[in-house]
């Protein structure tokens, strides 16, 4: 296990997000920054968690292979970086199925918990939107920010409150970074 751990939301963290989903491989881009990041946080040790709600599954828009698909395509594209990702949490379920996994609900943090052993209190968790926060909240996280995706809007809305926020997920890595130093 790597010394320190980091949980990402994917889409509006990672990658472009769509109102329309991500759907396909050809859909997936990383966002400018956001794989070098990913590159650095493994090379400080870092174990670099994905925790996302994709309920494009539970509306039929795409696949469990389409998905899994989308994930080999990014962690090429985190690996071709120099990156590793230590492992992705999916919640495959909808808004209205009541899921206990589905973010703002803790079940993917406690998820990330169980598997690793671990408590994520203090640990940093990652998002652009109200509802990775209030999951971040729910298990003590960090509580981080970053304003790419839906980031602004949530900013503004101030449904829930970040304990950081910064521009995008390079700024973010920097300031961990000189905080491990």
């Amino acid at each position: 296990m790597a010394r320190q751990l980091i949980v990402l939301d994917r889409d509006g963290v990672i990658n472009w997000d769509s109102e329309a989903y991500i759907k396909s491989p050809a859909e997936w881009r990383p966002l400018p920054g956001s794989l070098t990041a990913i590159a650095r946080l493994s090379a400080a040790g870092y174990a670099v968690v994905i925790c996302t709600n994709q309920s494009g599954l539970a509306r039929g828009l795409f696949s469990l292979h389409d998905l899994s698909a989308i994930h080999a395509h990014m962690d090429r594209a985190v690996r071709a970086a120099g990156g590793r990702l230590t492992a992705i949490f999916v919640c495959p379920h909808g808004p209205t199925d009541g899921c206990p996994c589905r973010k703002p609900l803790a079940g993917l943090l406690r998820g990330v918990e169980q598997y690793f052993g671990i408590s994520l209190r203090g640990q940093p968790v990652v998002g652009d939107s109200a509802r990775d926060l209030e999951a971040a909240q729910r298990v003590g996280a960090r509580t981080i920010l970053v304003r790419t995706g839906n980031g602004e809007r949530t900013l503004t809305n101030k449904i829930a409150k970040p304990s950081e926020v910064y521009p995008n997920l390079a700024a973010l890595t920097e300031c961990l970074l000189k905080e491990t130093r």
